[in-house]
């Protein structure tokens, strides 16, 4: 990969200095990982002397974007803040940053992981080549294009695509072809490149194209002519991960709600502690055993019922989510130090 076609200083530009936040504020990793985080690689990380570098957080939605591992070591160190750098981009270019730092350092993303990955890419940035999707992934470009058929079928897609230096390009020259044969019978002598610029096309395309006139062909090569009339079956695009809330793994969620239990806006307030003794319900629960012992003549009922009570939890996730967000910026480094 070329100085040019190398994403990172271009991400580097996109992220903030770093800054010191309280765990508590933050949300678990919308994480390319499946099968959620690692939890013997966080504690190697939270038993090492090192310092953690600085995780990388969104800053619209307070979640992290790379570093759920060092996140969990910190907590499990007891610490109460964590230096971060903000993305403030879109959520979907975070799930990109996501997955090309976890590529990129750390514990090693699976294959199926990058697939799975590559996949929500090719959903959510459609006019992206296979090369620059393949680049942000680790996989090769034929594995990004054989994805790319999976989703969207062989004719879905724009006409072009934005390449790994950012340049479109069109995935087909024909009427960049037409184009450099109209404006060859226009102006005769103008030079190839001129042509070229105007057509859209490189000059080795114009000159080809020069060179069919006069033999008195096509300046459409016979494959291009075809694949334009050739009728393909389209996928329709099925629901994608993208698409699914964010699934916290055990380790994870333990570690939450243990740092939820610390947050003295919780602890210290009616409404705060009412919410975590409803969420250790949850926490200690055995479901199937409960399950088991449920009387045949009360199960349906209390399917019911757990199914209504889940639609609560949703509708205060929901809440959550649309409510403006306290903390959408950070504390300076020195305030969260002297905070009690």
């Amino acid at each position: 990969m070329s100085p040019e076609d190398d994403p990172e200083p271009a991400l580097a530009s996109e992220l903030s200095e770093v800054e010191v936040v309280p765990i508590s504020w933050l949300l678990p990793a919308d994480s390319p990982r499946r099968q959620g985080e690692n939890s013997e690689h966080a504690r190697l990380l939270a038993d090492s002397e090192a310092p953690l570098p600085p995780i990388l957080v969104h800053r619209p939605t307070m979640r992290v974007v790379d570093g759920m591992h060092r996140l969990l070591a910190a907590r499990w160190r007891g610490s109460s803040t964590i230096e971060v750098r903000f993305f403030d981009g879109p959520e979907k270019d975070a799930f990109v940053l996501a997955v090309r730092t976890n590529v990129r350092h750390g514990l090693p993303l699976s294959v199926a992981d990058r697939t799975s990955a590559a996949a929500r890419i090719l959903r959510t940035h459609k006019d992206w080549s296979d090369r620059a999707v393949a680049s942000v992934t680790g996989l090769s470009a034929k594995s990004v294009a054989a994805q790319r058929v999976k989703i969207q079928g062989d004719a879905a897609g724009s006409a072009a695509r934005v390449g790994r230096d950012g340049r479109v390009r069109p995935l087909s020259s024909a009427e960049g072809r037409r184009t450099a044969a109209r404006l060859l019978a226009e102006t005769p002598s103008a030079s190839l490149r001129s042509i070229a610029r105007k057509a859209g096309v490189s000059p080795g395309t114009v000159r080809d194209v020069r060179d069919r006139l006069r033999r008195g062909e096509s300046p459409v090569p016979a494959r291009q002519r075809a694949a334009r009339h050739a009728v393909r079956p389209i996928t329709p695009p099925a629901a994608g991960p993208y698409d699914q809330p964010v699934r916290m793994s055990a380790e994870t969620r333990k570690a939450t709600f243990r740092s939820l239990c610390r947050d003295p806006s919780l602890r210290m307030t009616e409404t705060g502690r009412l919410l975590l003794r409803m969420m250790e319900l949850h926490m200690t629960a055995d479901h199937r055993r409960i399950a088991a012992s449920v009387p045949a003549h009360c199960a349906d009922s209390i399917s019911e019922m757990a199914t209504a009570c889940a639609e609560e939890w949703q509708n205060l996730a929901d809440a959550l989510r649309a409510a403006p967000a306290p903390f959408a910026t950070a504390l300076p480094r020195e305030a969260v130090l002297a905070a009690p």
